[in-house]
C-alpha cells in the first residue's frame, strides 16, 4: 500500500496562501474551474460559494497547490473563521544548502513572508520566516 501525502493548512484567505506557497516551492496553484462549473451545474454547490480568481472560477473557501513534477506533496488551503493563536505544531522546513539561504530568505521576504530569528544551535544555520498569515517555517 502507498499512502500518499498532502499538507493541509487552515487559513484566512486560503487564494493568498496558496499564490505565496506556490511561488515560494515553485509549484502551481491548481485550476478547480472544471469541478466548480461541474458541481454548479449539478446544483452541489451554491455560486455563493464560488468566485473568480485571475480569470478562472474556484471554491470560495479552499485553494491548493502542487508540485507539477508530482514529486513533493500538494498543499491544500482551507478558509477558517478563527485566526491563528499560537505557534504552529507543524511547520514546514525548506532545505536550500548554507550557500543558498541568505538569497532564499531575501526571495521569501520579498513574497510576503517575514523574518523571525536565525539560531545555528541545532546544526545548521537556520532562519525561521513567517508567511503572510504568521505561519512560522524555516529556511536552511
Amino acid at each position: 500500500m502507498t499512502t500518499g501525502l498532502q499538507i493541509a493548512f487552515d487559513t484566512a484567505d486560503p487564494h493568498a496562501q496558496a499564490a505565496f506557497w506556490a511561488a515560494a516551492l515553485g509549484y502551481e496553484v491548481e485550476d478547480h474551474t472544471a469541478i466548480v462549473d461541474q458541481l454548479v451545474a449539478a446544483g452541489r454547490l451554491p455560486e455563493a460559494e464560488t468566485l473568480t480568481r485571475d480569470g478562472r472560477r474556484c471554491f470560495a473557501d479552499v485553494a491548493t497547490c502542487r508540485d507539477s513534477s508530482g514529486g513533493r506533496p500538494r498543499l491544500f488551503f482551507q478558509r477558517v473563521p478563527e485566526p491563528k493563536s499560537a505557534k504552529n505544531r507543524v511547520h514546514l522546513d525548506l532545505h536550500v544548502g548554507p550557500e543558498n539561504v541568505d538569497a532564499e530568505v531575501e526571495r521569501l521576504l520579498d513574497l510576503g513572508a517575514t523574518k523571525g530569528w536565525e539560531t545555528a544551535d541545532r546544526g545548521p544555520r537556520t532562519i525561521t520566516l513567517y508567511d503572510p498569515e504568521g505561519n512560522e517555517f524555516c529556511v536552511s
